[in-house]
C-alpha cells in the first residue's frame, strides 16, 4: 500500500498563506487553477509564485511508524521542547526528501516550515537511521546465520554535482563525478550492507581494502560472487575469468557466474530508487550516511511485503 502524502492541504495552504503576509506585509493572492480536474492554489508574492498538490509515496504505512518511532524515542531521550512538527509529521517529511528527492525549500513550503528547520528535521533523522544500520560483522555474521549459500559485492557510484577541475571524484568508469561505495548483497538482491564514501576514482578492489571487507568476508567463511574489478581480491573471491580466446568451460562458468551474481546486484538498483541516491547535491561526504540510512529503511520495506 502507498502511502499517500498531502503535503498542503488546505488547511496548510491559508496557515501558509497567513504567514506569508505576516512576514511581507502583502496579501498573497489566490490564483485558482480553471480548467483543470485537480483543484490547486498559487501563492504570489513579491514575484514569486508556489503552487500545492496533493503528493504520494511509494511507501507503506509501517515505514512511516517505524520512523516515527525512532524520532518519538529520541526526542524523549534528549528532553526535547515542543517542535513545529510531530514526529509523524517530521518521518513523512524525511521520507519525501529520501524517496523523491524534494530539496528543502520545496519540503519547507509543503510543510508550512522554514528551509533551515528542513534541513534539521532531515539531517537528524537520516543520521538517527543510519545509526541503526548493522556494522560489517554483524551483517556477515547474520548473513551466516541466516544461511545464505553466498553473498555478492559490487561498488556503485553515487552521482555528485562537481567540476572537472574535482579529479579525486571523477570516474573513469563511469564518465561521471560521484562516491564510490561497496554493497554487499545477498543471492536475491537484499541489502546486507553498505561500507561509507569514497572518491569516485577509487577503484573497486581499492575501496574493498580500504575498508577492510576482504579480511571480514574471509573470516565470515561465505562465498562471496565479484565481477573483474576484483580480481586480485583473494581465493575467497569468486570472480570471472578473464581474457580473449576463453576455451569453452570457462565461458560456461562465466555464463554460470554472472546467472548467479546478477540478481544480487539488484541491490545497487534497491538503492537507486531512492531518488536522492540519483544526484547528490549535499556533501559528498554525507553519501554514506544516506545510503546506511535508506538501508535501514528499504529493510521494512522488504519485511512488510514478505
Amino acid at each position: 500500500m502507498h502511502l499517500l502524502a498531502t503535503l498542503a492541504g488546505e488547511r496548510d495552504v491559508v496557515a501558509a498563506q497567513t504567514e506569508v503576509g505576516a512576514k511581507t506585509n502583502e496579501i498573497p493572492m489566490i490564483i485558482p487553477l480553471e480548467g483543470l480536474d485537480l483543484a490547486g492554489t498559487v501563492i504570489c508574492h513579491r514575484g514569486a509564485s508556489m503552487l500545492f498538490y496533493p503528493a504520494a509515496l511509494p511507501l507503506s504505512r509501517q515505514t512511516l511508524t517505524y520512523t516515527a518511532g525512532v524520532i518519538r524515542r529520541h526526542r524523549a531521550q534528549i528532553g526535547s521542547p515542543w517542535r513545529k512538527l510531530s514526529p509523524g509529521r517530521q518521518a513523512l517529511l524525511v521520507l519525501a526528501y529520501l524517496r523523491k528527492g524534494e530539496t528543502f525549500a520545496e519540503l519547507a513550503a509543503g510543510f508550512g516550515g522554514g528551509t533551515a528547520t528542513a534541513w534539521r528535521y532531515v539531517t537528524e533523522t537520516v543520521g538517527l537511521l543510519a545509526a541503526r544500520s548493522p556494522k560489517l560483522r554483524k551483517a556477515l555474521a547474520a548473513a551466516t546465520e541466516t544461511g545464505y549459500a553466498y553473498v555478492v559485492i559490487d561498488g556503485t557510484l553515487i552521482p555528485i554535482d562537481r567540476v572537472a577541475a574535482d579529479q579525486p571524484f571523477y570516474s573513469g568508469k563511469h564518465r561521471r563525478h560521484g562516491m564510490n561505495l561497496q554493497v554487499i548483497a545477498s543471492p536475491g538482491g537484499e541489502i546486507v550492507w553498505v561500507s561509507g564514501p569514497l572518491p569516485g576514482a577509487v577503484h573497486d578492489l581499492t575501496a574493498a581494502r580500504i575498508w577492510g571487507i576482504l579480511r571480514q568476508l574471509a573470516a565470515s567463511g561465505l562465498i562471496v560472487l565479484a565481477d573483474k574489478g576484483y580480481v586480485g581480491a583473494g581465493d575467497h573471491i569468486r570472480t570471472p575469468c578473464k581474457g580473449k580466446n576463453k576455451p569453452a568451460s570457462q565461458k560456461a562458468a562465466n555464463r554460470a557466474h554472472a546467472k548467479l551474481r546478477g540478481p544480487g546486484e539488484r541491490a545497487n538498483a534497491q538503492l537507486k530508487t531512492w531518488r536522492i541516491l540519483r544526484k547528490l547535491r549535499c556533501c559528498p561526504g554525507k553519501a554514506g550516511q544516506l545510503a546506511r540510512a535508506i538501508h535501514v529503511l528499504q529493510a521494512r520495506e522488504i519485511a512488510c511485503i514478505t
